[in-house]
């Protein structure tokens, strides 16, 4: 068990390690597809360098396993372990755009309790323990003000509308006309990791995140949370690292998004029956 007056000492030996290996994310961009692991999705050898390298030294370093995207690793719902994404947004990597970067979260009992996403190409760095504040290049920033869907930009998930699993792309194409009325701008980057650290600076008003992964998901909900922001799935459950979905925003704009969500799900259920 990790106690909380460990975590800054950790944070900033995860900082260390992001940030060691920062020169060859930045080697690799435009790296092409190295593994196919499914229907559009790929891996780079980059991916599997960097989650290596990452690894290996944050095992050495901090005597914790760690939990890859490519690699995998120890089970997340108890105990203590590391959860790394090594390169997020990997089409934005491999075509050469600059929103993609490495999401790393310290996760204990299924609680993302250290989040870190690192953006090379952007020269940022988002870091916090739980309980905040949300550090940007080693600078605090202000919790999250309560906000209004009308005022604020949303990070929205990619989808195919013609895509079938656990949430139907058609969902996610009726969800987004509702939601361009309300919002001020939609937009779509491509990577979680960015949504969601946009989110907990502020930059954006919340995310709308189809995909349950916790190596994509896991490091920004930690921000957002240490932000002052309000996350859950889609439904409005509480997240966990089991959770389907995500749905990060500040206070007020939470509120909003949770009640379209809901009513296009129910519209959505009338029209099937």
């Amino acid at each position: 068990m990790t106690a909380a007056s460990e975590l800054p000492a950790l944070l900033a030996v995860a900082s260390e390690v992001l940030d060691a290996v920062r020169p060859r994310f930045l080697e690799g961009v435009g790296a092409p597809s190295a593994v196919t692991k499914g229907r559009n999705d790929f891996a780079t050898e980059f991916d599997l360098e960097l989650e290596r390298t990452v690894s290996e030294e944050l095992a050495r370093r901090t005597g914790i396993e760690v939990h890859g995207e490519e690699f995998g690793g120890p089970q997340l719902t108890a105990g203590t372990a590391w959860v790394l994404d090594p390169i997020d947004g990997t089409f934005n990597y491999s075509q050469g755009h600059p929103l993609s970067g490495m999401l790393l979260a310290l996760v204990r009992d299924g609680e993302p309790v250290l989040g870190l996403t690192w953006l090379p190409m952007l020269d940022r760095r988002y870091a916090a323990v739980r309980g905040g504040p949300v550090l940007l290049d080693g600078q605090a920033l202000p919790p999250l003000p309560r906000g209004k869907l009308a005022e604020a930009m949303i990070g929205f998930g990619t989808f195919n509308v013609d895509s079938k699993g656990r949430i139907p792309g058609q969902f996610r194409f009726d969800l987004l006309g509702p939601l361009s009325r309300l919002s001020s701008r939609v937009r779509m980057h491509g990577s979680t990791g960015i949504d969601l650290a946009f989110t907990a600076s502020g930059v954006l008003g919340g995310a709308v995140v189809f995909g349950h992964h916790p190596w994509d998901n896991a490091a920004g909900v930690a921000l957002v949370r240490a932000a002052g922001g309000v996350v859950t799935d889609l439904s409005g459950e509480p997240w966990t690292i089991t959770s389907g979905s995500v749905l990060a925003a500040a206070p007020g704009v939470h509120e909003e998004l949770l009640e379209l969500i809901c009513t296009v799900a129910e519209e959505d259920l009338r029209n099937d029956e």
